[in-house]
């Protein structure tokens, strides 16, 4: 039975700490490197929800792809949630590993997984690494659709595809457009139009897209904005990073039991869809402003 300082160094190796970005906070937050490990579990988020399910699975490792103290701390008092999750891993001899921005950019990486769950070819990435002389590390991916979808097309291959969240998935752009290549990055990706629109690509599809970003986004270009739920884009990652340390452990004979939280942690846990407007139903006048008196009801969005 390997040591945790020896699962770490492997995890380590497929995700260095150098490449995460400045900002973000990654590496063990939990944890005695000499305690053995034998079951891992997997998951997005470090929430209390999670860390249960690992007691329950007498899990020795949680590996979280969102930081669990991104901006620090000045207490792990389990009088705040982020406490009780601390004091829950140190009572229950669980440690926690987290993996972000260098597993977004890792090869294989986060948009990798993504772009695997929806049956894309993946071409390049989006943003390379200029550090990698191999190209093919990078934030995000440019891919190729095994035949043209529509728009609409693509987007329900994305619900069917994806684990499913409230939100669902949310279109920009003209729903019948052809799509042969698309963008994709796991995660919040509306810092990324530029790239995308210099790649060329018919579509982008990523999370947490805003409106100002993406009302400009498409008034400068017919590119098709397809928006996912955060926690939906980068769940693949978890099967992705399971298999990866499945094949490292039966490559040293550690044995370890390696699973996935399918346990879904986006904070959104309902959507009400808007009704469509009747042609026949009145306006507010410009000098009123005052909402219609007639109700309306319509088939969902």
């Amino acid at each position: 039975m390997p040591r945790l300082s020896e699962v770490i160094t492997a995890l380590e190796n497929l995700w260095p700490a150098e490449r995460a970005e400045s900002w973000d906070a990654v590496g063990t937050v939990v944890g005695d490197p000499d305690q053995e490990v034998s079951r891992v579990l997997f998951a997005v988020d470090p929430v209390q929800e999670i860390v249960d399910e690992a007691v329950k699975l007498d899990a020795d490792l949680l590996v979280t792809h969102h930081p669990l103290y991104l901006r620090g701390t000045t207490t792990v008092a389990a009088t705040h949630f982020k406490g009780r999750v601390v004091h829950t891993l140190i009572k229950n001899d669980i440690a926690l590993h987290v993996a972000h921005t260098n597993a977004d950019t890792a090869d294989p990486g986060v948009s990798d997984a993504l772009a695997g769950a929806l049956d894309l070819r993946v071409v390049r990435p989006l943003v390379p690494d200029p550090t990698d002389p191999d190209g093919r590390r990078g934030l995000g991916r440019v891919c190729e659709l095994d035949h043209p979808l529509t728009v609409r097309e693509l987007a329900a291959r994305a619900a069917e595809r994806l684990p499913a969240t409230a939100q669902g998935i949310r279109v920009a752009g003209d729903p019948e457009a052809t799509v042969r290549t698309i963008a994709v990055s796991g995660g919040s990706g509306d810092s990324l139009f530029d790239q995308v629109r210099a790649a060329g690509v018919d579509a982008f599809l990523t999370a947490d897209l805003r409106h100002h970003p993406v009302s400009e986004a498409v008034a400068q270009s017919p590119l098709a904005l397809l928006d996912a739920a955060h926690w939906a884009t980068e769940w693949p990652w978890c099967e992705l990073a399971a298999a990866q340390l499945d094949e490292i452990s039966d490559r040293h004979g550690w044995d370890l039991r390696v699973h996935v939280s399918k346990t879904v942690t986006d904070p959104w846990t309902a959507h009400a869809a808007s009704a469509r407007p009747s042609p026949t139903t009145a306006l507010p006048t410009s000098a009123s402003r005052a909402p219609s008196s007639s109700s309306t009801t319509g088939a969902p969005n």
